[in-house]
């Protein structure tokens, strides 16, 4: 997937800065094209970066000493033909680069206001990839008849890395989550290293089901808790003939929340930057230690 026309020159351990996709909506040419959420970050558009991040994108057709800057404009200027999205990765620790057309054709029926249909189908946020990897909460322990055992989460090969309104920031933010839900539904993203999947799970925090804790189930967090590089390869995640199948096809109706966006922490609430071109911003910056 993707093309040989650029190299990012950065650390091994990856961008300071870059756009974190946290949703990828249905039947989107974002979808398609193989974006993972939670675990991609958009750096570059064409083998250029984007501007404000702090990324060196070495294209060999680029000649200036200094390098030319992206911005998303370029995906509405490039409405129906194929852009490269120079991308990284938090879970294989690596860069890739996304081949996508662009198009409204996806979106253009199913639109529930007067903005221009979506683009791409991204819902993205601005921050600190190296800080975000490490917010994820690895299962070690599940009580038989807890709210965790019910739920279905797995001791060990899962590990929570957010909600459906986004990863968490901190280490305190999921236990001030599980608080705010007692006796509620409460929906996470878990992913699952030994089948490498991402699924979301319902989950009802009570002190009512017979043990201690709320949820029943045993957290690590920190180093020794990060989520393992897998073995897979991204050929094998999806077929580059996929990236176009959307423009030759109807697609079922999409409803509002499929590309909405919420905000990225249970006690922080950002309202996102919305326009025209194919994603949805949430400009909200990582602070610096």
């Amino acid at each position: 997937m993707g093309a040989n026309e650029s190299r990012l020159n950065s650390d091994d351990l990856g961008p300071k800065q870059g756009y974190h996709v946290i949703r990828v909506a249905q039947k989107s040419p974002a979808q398609y094209a193989g974006f993972e959420p939670f675990f991609d970050f958009c750096v570059g558009i064409n083998g250029q970066p984007l501007a404000g991040l702090g990324v060196n994108i070495l294209n060999d057709n680029i000649s200036n000493a200094q390098p030319t800057k992206a911005s998303w404009s370029m995906v509405e200027e490039s409405e129906g033909r194929t852009i490269i999205i120079n991308t990284w990765n938090s879970k294989h620790q690596e860069y890739r680069d996304v081949s996508i057309v662009p198009s409204r054709k996806w979106s253009e029926n199913n639109s529930q206001s007067n903005a221009q249909p979506s683009l791409l189908g991204l819902t993205l946020r601005l921050c600190n990839p190296l800080e975000t990897i490490s917010h994820v909460w690895h299962v070690l322990e599940v009580i038989e008849g807890s709210p965790a055992d019910s739920a279905g989460l797995v001791p060990y090969g899962d590990y929570i890395i957010g909600w459906t309104q986004g990863p968490l920031r901190s280490e305190h933010d999921f236990f001030q989550l599980i608080e705010q839900y007692i006796n509620r539904n409460l929906s996470l993203y878990v992913y699952n290293s030994d089948y490498d999947h991402t699924r979301e799970v319902v989950i009802v925090p009570n002190r009512d089901w017979g043990g201690e804790g709320i949820l029943g189930c045993g957290m690590g967090y920190g180093l020794l808790h990060r989520i393992p590089q897998p073995r897979k390869l991204w050929d094998d995640v999806v077929p580059e003939d996929q990236n176009q199948a959307y423009l030759s096809k109807e697609t079922p109706s999409l409803s509002h929340s499929d590309v909405s966006t919420a905000p990225v922490s249970s006690n922080v609430t950002q309202e996102p930057i919305s326009n025209d071109y194919g994603v949805t911003l949430n400009m909200h910056e990582e602070e610096e230690e």
